[in-house]
């Protein structure tokens, strides 16, 4: 049997090695390849594996077509139980991981503070995160994708790691790969084809996914957004809260309550007319430059709805997006502990290391302890998603573990540092705001 490469074939695999020569253009500027041992074998594994206040319009966005013809969706592989639970990244996740890691500490960190005054995230760093293969991770490798078997794992340890650098900034990169994993998990042959080539190519179209609306006690199941049956299109009515870059998005994933059919999520372009972005600052997340999209008849093809429209896949959309959050989370945690721990040691008070009272030594102790139980209880989610296990009550007690601990670690690392955790000198005061935004959202992200 033979094999006819086609140009829209060669033209994936092209946009796909780009992007995995970029990012290891980037990576040969530091000393990390040498670090891990992997430079050999890094290309291998690449290719494998406003703020204006008022109303406005959306971005016009580019033309999403197909850029093949699939017989029947491409999807990842699931990957096997060891019979342990064993949370050791494997070569490949652990060559994202220091990737992630590396760009946290060179890029993200230095700019944080001034992105979150900003609020805005410097666009070189979107296009660096975009290099390194963040917005793909979800995209199967049929469709020219570097991962073979389930992300949520790697996406978990690739979101610990730039959260580490922040978490605003790192919400803003992500944002677009939650809609291409989406995509890539529940999507038809045809939108596959039609929407995930433009993640892997050499410019990533801004992408949201949008569940979260704005109202007190929000429930993701019991949407207010709705969406009704009107000749053979969908009309789309509501507001979604909370959207990393929404006035720059030139596509978005809106979660509604589809007549006849229950929550639903929809494939909507911001062309599509009946869509306005207000401007949303939050007490957190300011390098994402949340705004708040507003659906006022907006009407799209019977074809928008993703996939199956089966309540099953949104519900597990709900339960990957909680491991998202979470791993973020543990970022952000992780950050709060290594930046105490040389301040309590290095701070002086009664002639001795403030670190040498019990009161202060205890905290950072807990911090330890509390941001373990976070990381071991979102890998354990995520590993479960991977498989193809239910995996609903393990993403439920990550998100509240992270939601409870982390915004307590956010509050005694401010205390930790006295007066100093309260002025903008020191980073701890915006990781404690970060660390608050596990509680509130929804969606928006994921595994």
């Amino acid at each position: 049997m033979s094999t006819t490469i086609t140009d829209a074939d060669r033209g994936v695999a092209e946009r796909a090695m780009g992007i995995g020569l970029r990012g290891l253009n980037w990576l040969a500027g530091s000393d990390l390849l040498d670090r891990i041992r992997i430079r050999k074998g890094l290309e291998r594994a690449l290719f494998q594996g406003t703020k204006s206040g008022f109303r406005t319009a959306t971005v016009a966005g580019r033309t999403f077509k197909a850029a093949q013809s699939l017989g029947k969706p491409a999807r990842q592989s699931r990957s096997q139980s060891k019979g342990l639970f064993d949370v050791t990244p494997d070569d490949e996740q652990a060559m994202f991981q220091e990737a992630g890691r590396a760009f946290a500490a060179e890029k993200i960190r230095p700019a944080a503070k001034a992105a979150d005054d900003e609020r805005a995230t410097p666009p070189e760093i979107l296009a660096q995160a975009a290099e390194i293969g963040v917005a793909m991770l979800g995209v199967p490798a049929e469709l020219g994708g570097v991962v073979e078997e389930g992300a949520a794992t790697t996406a978990a340890l690739i979101g610990e790691a730039l959260a580490h650098g922040d978490m605003g900034i790192a919400y803003a990169a992500l944002a677009p790969g939650a809609v291409a994993t989406a995509i890539g998990l529940w999507g038809s042959a045809e939108q596959e084809a039609t929407y995930l080539p433009a993640f892997i190519g050499e410019d990533a179209p801004a992408a949201a996914l949008a569940i979260l609306e704005p109202r007190p006690l929000f429930d993701p199941l019991k949407l207010a957004t709705t969406a009704r049956r009107e000749g053979g299109d969908w009309v789309l009515e509501g507001a979604k809260s909370l959207i990393a870059r929404a006035g720059e998005c030139e596509l978005f994933l809106v979660a509604a309550d589809a007549e006849d059919v229950g929550p639903a999520l929809f494939i909507v372009e911001s062309k599509t007319k009946g869509l306005t972005i207000e401007d949303e600052p939050a007490m957190g997340l300011r390098p994402a430059a949340t705004g708040r999209l507003i659906l006022e008849g907006a009407r799209v093809p019977a074809s928008a709805i993703l996939g199956e429209s089966r309540r099953a896949d949104y519900v597990e959309c709900v339960g990957r997006a909680r491991i998202a959050w979470a791993s973020l989370s543990v970022g952000t945690a992780q950050a709060v502990l290594d930046y105490v721990i040389p301040y309590v040691n290095d701070r002086h008070a009664f002639g001795e290391p403030i670190s040498n009272r019990q009161g202060v030594a205890f905290t950072v102790s807990d911090i330890g302890i509390e941001s373990g139980g976070m990381r071991l209880a979102t890998y354990r989610a995520a590993a479960r998603a991977d498989r193809g296990a239910e995996f609903a009550r393990e993403a439920a007690l990550a998100r509240r573990l992270c939601a409870q601990k982390g915004m307590k670690i956010g509050s005694d690392g401010v205390q930790l540092l006295g007066g100093h955790g309260f002025v903008k000198e020191h980073p701890v005061e915006r990781w404690y705001r970060d660390l608050r935004s596990a509680g509130v959202m929804e969606g928006a992200l994921l595994v």
